[in-house]
């Protein structure tokens, strides 16, 4: 007889679920998972060999359990870049924004206690919830992936959550939220509350406007949570961050696991954060290649919403795997996000980004012919 996870005793609200991922296919183009398309500078490559050196001789003893030096660096990134001034008590680090957004959960979240979250919108923010024993709410947004004021005070006002999501730019429709729309929801919030706010700006650093940043002022209970992911062109190394009150910085090292960041990880992301003005070079790029993806593929006849971060939602489909398969056949991968009629495209390199398009292209002549 064979034996799989439906007969272990996994948690009830683990069963029938699907863990997260993109599919990993061997294609020339490969725009689905909204990595970074250019590799890091080879002054960043031996900085990091550097460190990680230095780093190495001291393996034998734990590393710096509160990520002091990485911290202070990381306060000055956001200061520089934002205009907003935080220190070394207002930020935490942790493996990847997942990270930070489990450990904000366990903090806040947890069994008997709600979050709620915007969809269409970043999934992992339910999948860590149920993870936690959080319950999960997903909230309205509306036709144009807008998040509706006076229906999500609604829903905050009734279900009351101790943690509330609100991704901007949003994944995966790419949209901004409104600086008046945050400050609105966070008030609800605390009049229903008090809640946690968490902000979500891994995609920040692609935006028209301006980081949400400074709304920390005067706001103990709001979170701004990032990642280096993808402005850094640093997938691989896993490394997510938050500002916030020192007051929340303490409460999340209540459930941070002993010595969480490592020595290489620590030295590896200090290494990127030298050459701060290098990778911001390359995210204006990306920027130029998202804005001409939304304008060329309007220009075919396609849909898209507008787009804040480095990718770009378009449709409409009546059946977007269907059209998602076609693209592939063609050797391009782009990321079919199960929003009804509609797929992601990330913003590549200009050659990759030509590829795609000379493939919608060609579909959609296919499917007007």
């Amino acid at each position: 007889m064979s034996f799989g996870i439906d007969d272990l005793p996994v948690r009830d609200e683990l069963r029938g679920k699907s863990p997260y991922g993109a599919p990993q296919l061997d294609v020339p183009v490969r725009l689905n998972t909204n990595e970074n398309p250019y590799p890091l500078p080879e002054s960043l490559v031996e900085r990091i060999a550097e460190r990680v050196r230095d780093a190495a001789r001291h393996l034998n003893r734990y590393p710096d359990r509160d990520a002091v030096e990485l911290r202070t660096r990381l306060a000055e990134y956001l200061t520089k870049t934002s205009g907003y001034g935080v220190d070394l008590t207002n930020v935490w680090a942790a493996n990847g924004s997942n990270e930070v957004i489990q450990q904000l959960l366990q903090t806040f979240g947890g069994p008997g206690r709600t979050a709620i979250g915007f969809e269409p919108s970043y999934s992992m923010h339910g999948l860590i919830a149920r993870g936690t024993g959080t319950d999960w709410i997903s909230g309205p947004r509306g036709d144009d992936f807008t998040i509706d004021v006076t229906a999500a005070e609604r829903a905050i006002a009734e279900h009351r959550p101790d943690v509330v999501f609100i991704t901007t730019p949003n994944n995966p429709t790419g949209n901004a939220v409104p600086r008046e729309t945050v400050l609105a929801l966070y008030e609800a919030a605390q009049a229903a509350g008090p809640s946690m706010v968490v902000v979500d700006e891994a995609y920040i650093e692609f935006s028209h406007g301006d980081s949400l940043l400074p709304l920390l002022d005067g706001r103990p209970h709001l979170v701004v949570s990032r990642t280096m992911s993808k402005a850094f062109g640093a997938a691989g190394l896993r490394l997510g961050y938050l500002a916030a009150h020192p007051a929340v910085v303490d409460a999340v090292q209540l459930v941070r696991l002993p010595y969480h960041l490592s020595a290489v990880t620590q030295a590896t992301a200090l290494a990127a954060l030298e050459h701060t003005d290098t990778l911001l070079g390359y995210v204006e790029q990306l920027k130029t290649e998202r804005d001409r993806l939304v304008a060329e593929l309007r220009a075919i006849g396609y849909e898209v919403t507008e787009s804040d971060a480095n990718f770009v939602q378009f449709g409409r489909f009546e059946d977007a795997h269907d059209v998602w398969r076609r693209i592939l056949d063609r050797g391009v991968l782009v990321r079919d996000n199960g929003v009804p009629g509609w797929l992601r495209v990330t913003a590549g390199t200009p050659a990759e980004n030509d590829a795609f398009l000379d493939a919608v292209r060609e579909l959609k002549k296919e499917t007007d012919a």
